[in-house]
């Protein structure tokens, strides 16, 4: 099933990026976003996951380097039944972790220094599971190819904007700059309302692969209360909101009215959920 929701996610930002390309350059542009489109979706498969790690400047370690943070990811692996994936660090306080790859048998799981130093082994092993549970539902693929694409399109707007800004655009097509204007605005939107569809749904999912593989909810939602206040006192400086959705726990700091268009679910509503699994009810 994820399969197929990663296939439909890439044919959805495909044609949201040809009806951009189409819009601000007409039959040429919609020539140059397909080409772009083709590209893009063979990168974001192959190589999204190495560009993540690499803009986030994660460094694979061994189990001789993070003997600690080894230890717990072969024991969640036992329980998964899951291939050993690659073992990355973070530099920097930011207190997070997230899973990346194209499929189990091509997985990474990276924590920040930050997490490694603020969490209790059962806090952290709780964490690891959650991403265990992102490799084994197979959402790892696609918030990677997400990621790569809200990133394209957002990029290809912006262009897009500036060269209007200081070319005055191509005025003979349709709609006029109104329509320019509105179409740059809107497909950046789009794109990222995709982002939060798919994401929240499965955060709530993974937390509740990590209590079935731990066996204790409250860890997870103990390492959560530790997350969301570590990361307003040390949060991520180099986070984008294209890769946001990747975390645990959202890097981007927000409030208010920016929760509606967070890409992770409330910590509140998470930990309830976890403590409501604790109490055997869900």
């Amino acid at each position: 099933m994820n399969t197929l929701k990663t296939v439909f996610l890439m044919v959805v930002m495909t044609v949201l990026l040809l009806l951009l390309g189409s819009w601000i350059g007409g039959e040429q542009g919609l020539i140059l976003a397909f080409v772009i489109s083709l590209g893009m979706n063979f990168f974001s498969y192959w190589f999204s996951d190495k560009m993540v790690l690499m803009m986030y400047r994660a460094t694979e370690v061994t189990e001789a380097q993070a003997p600690r943070l080894y230890s717990i990811v072969r024991r969640v692996m036992s329980e998964t039944n899951l291939p050993m994936p690659r073992v990355y660090i973070i530099p920097g306080e930011a207190p997070n972790a997230f899973a990346t790859g194209r499929n189990p048998e091509h997985a990474a799981v990276a924590a920040t220094e930050g997490i490694l130093e603020l969490l209790t082994d059962d806090e952290l092993e709780a964490v690891i599971a959650h991403e265990f549970a992102h490799i084994k539902h197979r959402d790892i693929l696609t918030s990677t190819i997400v990621a790569t694409m809200v990133g394209t399109i957002t990029f290809v707007a912006r262009m897009a904007g500036w060269s209007m800004m200081f070319g005055g655009g191509n005025r003979d097509r349709r709609g006029g700059g109104a329509g320019d204007l509105a179409m740059l605005i809107l497909a950046p939107i789009a794109a990222v309302l995709i982002q939060l569809a798919i994401s929240r749904s499965r955060e709530y999912d993974a937390d509740e692969g990590s209590a079935e593989y731990t066996g204790r909810p409250l860890s997870l939602a103990s390492a959560l209360r530790k997350l969301e206040a570590g990361q307003e006192k040390n949060p991520m400086q180099n986070a984008t909101p294209a890769t946001a959705h990747l975390f645990i726990v959202s890097p981007l700091l927000g409030g208010g009215i920016m929760n509606l268009f967070s890409t992770h679910p409330p910590i509140e509503d998470r930990i309830a959920r976890l403590e409501q699994i604790a109490m055997g009810q869900r």
